[in-house]
């Protein structure tokens, strides 16, 4: 765990940082309903020696910047970081809102004395520390070569290429162009009805008819919601989970089509990937929620907004499979959930 780790960290989370003219001393800041959250990061380096003194004047500093702003409630935690814990211990120990971080063991430490939470970063510290322990260690010469800003560029825009999501596109864009050479016949192959399941037992066509689209507009609009939102849940819940949220929202949306042809008598072709781009959209609502109502650039209010416009959308137009979409949503955010309890256990157990 580094400084520039923490700050793409809380940078991804929304949190502004405070220019510091302290190199050890980093400050970042959230506005909440409830007042302003400010994080103290503390990179207690070798050779560093901090006084209880110096530790609370520079946290009533930061207090007093932002209440002369105006702000009446303002909540600061510290975040120590110190690859000698008995070192950080004894400052941690004098203020029940500090934290620290062991560094080469990449593991969030909190006393019994401290706070157990704050605004749920503990879950957030504990996950991102854990993706951390899983990445391949790099060598110090790597390390070196990476300080560049063109290594570093190079290394964030790998880390954030969501490469299943980018595969699942590009197969939704291939099997439309290979309709538009061989006409009906995929569509007579792999569209989904009711009565295919019920009378020719063609269970196939749940699957493949997530992957065929009726014209370009139809294609475009799945495409371009699904390229957006689908890159940030894989980067938050990796990339088999996210394969399994986008096929079990797929195939609950047409599970639920179907049951919509059976009640209503109403037995109509169906394709498309709307179910499964409802699902992740689903599973976003459910990572923003998690995360205290915000992920990265978007908050669990905008994409509840996004979520109920699109469906409005859907029941106020004609030749729309709205129960698709409602299944969809509904098991993406079914799945989300289930994926993270999962892996919160997960880490539990290795911990």
């Amino acid at each position: 765990m580094t400084v520039e780790q923490l700050d793409e960290l809380f940078v991804s989370c929304g949190y502004g940082k405070i220019p510091s003219n302290l190199p050890e001393f980093t400050f970042y800041w959230h506005q909440e309903m409830q007042g302003i959250n400010v994080i103290q990061v503390i990179d207690y380096r070798p050779g560093l020696y901090i006084t209880e003194d110096q530790y609370f004047h520079l946290k009533e500093r930061i207090t007093d910047f932002f209440r002369q702003k105006g702000e009446r409630e303002v909540h600061v935690m510290s975040l120590v970081l110190c690859a000698d814990t008995q070192k950080a211990k004894k400052l941690c120990l004098c203020d029940c809102f500090c934290w620290m971080i062991d560094t080469a063991e990449n593991r969030l430490i909190i006393h019994e004395s401290q706070v157990s939470d704050f605004y749920g970063w503990k879950r957030i510290l504990e996950d991102y520390l854990y993706e951390l322990a899983r990445r391949p260690e790099e060598s110090t010469a790597k390390q070196a070569q990476m300080a560049s800003a063109g290594h570093k560029w190079d290394r964030q825009w790998i880390s954030r290429l969501s490469l299943v999501n980018i595969i699942l596109v590009s197969v939704n864009v291939i099997v439309f162009l290979i309709c538009t050479f061989t006409g009906d016949l995929l569509y007579n192959k792999g569209a989904l009805s009711v009565m295919y399941i019920v009378k020719d037992r063609a269970y196939y066509r749940i699957i493949t008819s997530m992957f065929l689209h009726w014209d370009i507009q139809h294609l475009f609009s799945n495409m371009i919601v699904l390229y957006y939102v689908g890159e940030i849940v894989e980067r938050k819940i990796g990339h088999l989970s996210y394969v399994v949220v986008y096929f079990l929202a797929g195939i609950a949306g047409n599970i639920f089509s179907m049951g919509y042809e059976l009640l209503t008598g109403e037995y109509l072709w169906s394709v498309g990937a709307s179910g499964a781009v409802f699902g992740i959209e689903g599973a976003l609502l459910f990572l923003a929620i998690l995360h205290r109502g915000r992920l990265e650039s978007v908050t669990a209010g905008r994409i509840a907004f996004a979520v109920v416009f699109s469906l409005y959308c859907g029941f106020t137009s004609t030749n729309v499979n709205n129960a698709a979409h409602v299944g969809g949503v509904l098991m993406g955010f079914a799945a989300a959930a289930v994926v993270c309890l999962m892996f919160s256990q997960g880490r539990m157990r290795k911990g």
